[in-house]
């Protein structure tokens, strides 16, 4: 049964707005409305102060949506909006004891008191910690460092999952070999898929590797906040969240509306990529996220044949950056054969040669990842 839009905006009529007068059709609330197969997408837009308080608003347009004809997945997010863009919220009221027949329960705001300060970011329960790993530029090996300090962290004894929040370019599904569609339960909520002993979600197990993602901002957005809210991640000690490359909506979104505990940024050494990391760093730290360090990737490169020792793309540049800014250095990768050629066939180096020279570098910096988060915790507790 084909999807009509028109049905699905009837359905969210039902929604109460913000502040539980009116419906969010009529407020002007949602967005343009995308079909994709037995799937919808869209966005509510409520006012900025209120967005840490409307998870309830988000999951009753979502329970309102699926209860369209031929709709069997919604996939909704909350847009924070200046207050002329959306109406004033009204004081906050207790819900009606009984809804009219047919009505979607209004959502509760919480009382005052137990209300999260403006701008608070709701955690994602039973995650002891989100540490997102990113760069300025694409082409630095962002993903490739993502995915071993994740294993280099569980091969250190944590409880370790990782999400793939690169929605154009998903490198995960290749880097750990694994594939396959994650299944939902009857709640709703998608159970990652497993590789090496860690948990994972990618965008590249729900579409095909060469099917290009064709997306605006906000269904990026939507996307990720799924794929991090609704995954059943269960108790992990740290999540590793492989950003996209740069600076751009989806990650300034993720950076205001996640509870990063803080984050790692990678460059190789040379002053282009310096030039662009700075931007990433510079954004992290203008929303109060942590920045637990920098890695310099490709730093040097051993010859095979030879042994002697190659700066192809210059060497210390983050070491020396790092001081400048007075950030931790966390450690050197070199542009090593065996990292690509085993990142490409799917076993990372720390589980293709876990003793091996390469590996202990990976296990290294996770130490001090672990370390500089241990030490963010107390400071935040102090």
């Amino acid at each position: 049964m084909a999807i009509e839009a028109k049905q699905v905006l009837e359905q969210l009529k039902r929604v109460k707005g913000p502040d539980l007068t009116g419906n969010i059709v009529d407020l002007g609330l949602v967005s343009d409305i995308v079909v994709q197969g037995e799937k919808v997408i869209f966005s509510v837009t409520v006012p900025t102060q209120l967005a840490a308080q409307l998870e309830p608003l988000r999951a009753a347009a979502e329970k309102a949506a699926t209860a369209a004809p031929g709709v069997a997945q919604a996939l909704v997010t909350l847009t924070a909006a200046s207050a002329e863009k959306t109406p004033d919220p009204a004081p906050v009221r207790p819900a009606p004891k009984e809804s009219q027949a047919g009505e979607v329960p209004p959502p509760m705001l919480k009382q005052a008191g137990q209300r999260p300060p403006p701008g608070a970011k709701a955690p994602v329960p039973g995650i002891g910690a989100i540490v997102a790993v990113a760069s300025g530029k694409g082409g630095v090996g962002k993903s490739t460092t993502s995915v071993n300090i994740a294993l280099a962290l569980a091969a250190n004894g944590q409880r370790v999952g990782i999400l793939d929040a690169d929605i154009y370019g998903p490198s995960m599904p290749r880097l750990l070999r694994v594939s396959g569609r994650p299944d939902a339960g009857e709640d709703g909520v998608i159970e990652p898929l497993e590789a090496y002993g860690i948990k994972v979600m990618s965008m590249g197990f729900l579409v095909d590797e060469e099917e290009p993602m064709i997306w605006r901002g906000p269904m990026v957005i939507q996307a990720l906040t799924q794929m991090l809210r609704e995954v059943n991640w269960g108790e992990l000690d740290v999540l590793i969240v492989d950003m996209p490359p740069g600076t751009g909506d989806a990650q300034l979104t993720m950076a205001q509306s996640v509870p990063l505990a803080g984050a790692i940024i990678v460059s190789t050494p040379q002053d282009l990529a310096l030039i662009d990391a700075r931007k990433g760093l510079n954004m992290f730290r203008k929303v109060d996220v942590p920045i637990l360090g920098l890695v310099e990737n490709m730093s040097m490169f051993i010859c095979p044949d030879c042994g002697g020792r190659h700066d192809i793309f210059g060497h210390g540049g983050a070491r020396d950056e790092a001081k400048r800014i007075g950030v931790p250095f966390l450690g050197e990768v070199p542009l090593e054969m065996a990292i690509r050629a085993n990142s490409d066939g799917g076993t990372p180096i720390v589980i293709a040669d876990p003793e091996g020279p390469q590996a202990t570098i990976y296990r290294e910096i996770a130490a001090k990842v672990w370390d500089r988060l241990g030490a963010e915790r107390r400071m935040a507790g102090s």
